[in-house]
């Protein structure tokens, strides 16, 4: 099978709400591309909540069942990050972080309770998000000579390559974006002009 450099993401951030026996559980669900995203949000989120009890959360980056982290936070071990990261599973969306902020209600609901809540909680911030299919891409810096600009350009029209940047003096460069499932084509097509080089950026 050829990689698959599809995948499916949340397009804005959105919010659910889940309320059982007094306890507040407000979801929070965040498009992110790297661990560093989640860790903003997360810092956000406990500006924002200082007096919740729980900032419990999953988040998953690409598409192998390996990126991903989990907290429970303080509540009993597997009733909040796991159920949370299983709905992302079965959503089947990926490079999203959801936040449960949890104000307890004053009543233990116990440990199917608290999967249920949070499961339930997760669902809520995901109703509400818009999902879009993205590409897994690539950036590369095409550096070349004003000779071999046509050369250059038409591998990027024939490509339909977004161009970040551009630069075209004596030294001119470009900086693309190429799915990973045209990379091989693009590289093995750039390697065929003379002078050109390329470095991923």
């Amino acid at each position: 099978m050829l990689f698959d450099d599809t995948f499916q993401t949340i397009a804005q951030p959105s919010e659910g709400f889940f309320k059982d026996k007094g306890s507040k559980f407000l979801s929070y669900a965040f498009p992110i591309s790297a661990e560093a995203d989640a860790k903003e949000h997360l810092g956000m989120l406990k500006e924002l909540h200082p007096k919740a009890v729980h900032h419990c959360y999953a988040y998953r980056l690409g598409t192998d069942k390996m990126s991903y982290r989990i907290s429970d936070d303080g509540e009993p071990s597997g009733t909040a990050g796991r159920p949370i990261l299983n709905t992302l599973y079965s959503r089947d969306v990926t490079n999203v972080l959801i936040v449960v902020v949890r104000y307890f209600g004053g009543t233990l609901l116990g440990v199917p309770g608290l999967i249920s809540a949070y499961k339930t909680a997760t669902e809520s911030a995901l109703d509400s998000a818009v999902v879009v299919t993205r590409h897994f891409i690539n950036r590369y810096k095409m550096e070349f000579q004003y000779p071999q600009m046509n050369e250059a350009m038409r591998i990027v029209k024939e490509m339909e390559l977004p161009v970040l940047d551009q630069q075209f003096e004596m030294e001119c460069s470009m900086i693309v974006e190429v799915r990973v499932s045209a990379t091989e084509v693009f590289v093995s097509r750039s390697q065929k002009v003379d002078g050109l080089k390329l470095t991923l950026s």
